[in-house]
């Protein structure tokens, strides 16, 4: 009898464990069966051109993980801003770009996502030459927080989607900083399986990252945004919105960079 019931308790509590994973893969499903609204598809035509690009799955690919990511992400509007579905689903899509070929990951640490009108000011502490550290005030278009939030500014959401070849794009640039930051502090490294595989992405971004640094201090013109060479976290993050946004260029010029990003986002933009 007590065999029985310590059977009992142990495929309860092995239940426990399994139910919640169990519940949110079959509420996503849910989600990705029902109709797209077509308030939305008007969103995606007028605010997000490069959905155009997209092939026929990946579009419906992209379609479905838009209505799991607005379902499971708040959106919180700061300094008087208004947030509205337009809004949300512009975001949402050049986010879930970030997905694609990817069954049941949406950015799992994301809490909410902070939408100001226009670009934001923060105070940083930041160190002078003799090692003083002094708060600076900044205005930024976006930024990626480990504790679960990515704050934008609407009007750089929009800018950044309204040329989807301009090789900038905000909203790619901090969803890449929340892949890096899964795992803690970002320092350019996303979650990769296999000691080989990390291997060759820290051999090949190493060497594109201090490349991006020599080409910025002899002041040569650049692919990749002179910012990307402030530190390997901001590398990865502006590589990503190259990655996107120039695919064409990124890989005639650094095809090794390229085909790293590709192996990654699981996606090759050559063929949009």
């Amino acid at each position: 009898m007590a065999l029985m019931l310590l059977s009992f308790l142990a495929l309860a509590c092995l239940s426990a464990l399994l139910m919640p994973p169990v519940w949110t893969a079959l509420r996503r499903a849910r989600l990705r069966r029902r109709p797209f609204p077509e308030a939305w598809r008007l969103v995606l035509r007028r605010r997000v051109p490069g959905f155009r690009r997209l092939p026929a799955d990946l579009q419906l690919q992209l379609k479905r993980h838009v209505q799991v990511f607005l379902a499971e992400k708040p959106f919180i509007g700061c300094g008087g801003l208004a947030v509205t579905d337009e809004m949300r689903v512009t975001v949402a899509a050049q986010a879930c770009l970030l997905l694609l070929n990817r069954r049941d990951h949406y950015f799992p640490n994301l809490r909410q996502i902070l939408l100001y009108p226009g670009a934001f000011v923060v105070d940083r502490a930041q160190a002078d030459g003799s090692g003083l550290v002094q708060d600076r005030r900044r205005a930024l278009a976006g930024e990626s927080w480990s504790e679960g939030q990515v704050v934008l500014s609407w009007s750089d959401v929009l800018a950044g989607a309204a040329d989807p070849a301009d090789g900038h794009n905000v909203v790619v640039h901090e969803f890449a900083h929340q892949w890096d930051q899964e795992k803690g502090r970002a320092n350019g490294a996303p979650p990769l399986s296999g000691r080989a595989r990390r291997a060759r992405w820290a051999a090949v971004l190493g060497a594109s990252f201090l490349l991006l640094q020599a080409q910025v201090a002899r002041a040569e013109p650049t692919l990749l945004d002179p910012y990307g060479a402030t530190d390997p976290a901001e590398f990865f993050a502006v590589a990503s919105e190259t990655f996107f946004e120039r695919p064409e260029q990124l890989a005639a010029e650094q095809p090794a960079l390229f085909g790293e990003l590709g192996r990654f986002y699981r996606v090759n933009p050559l063929s949009w």
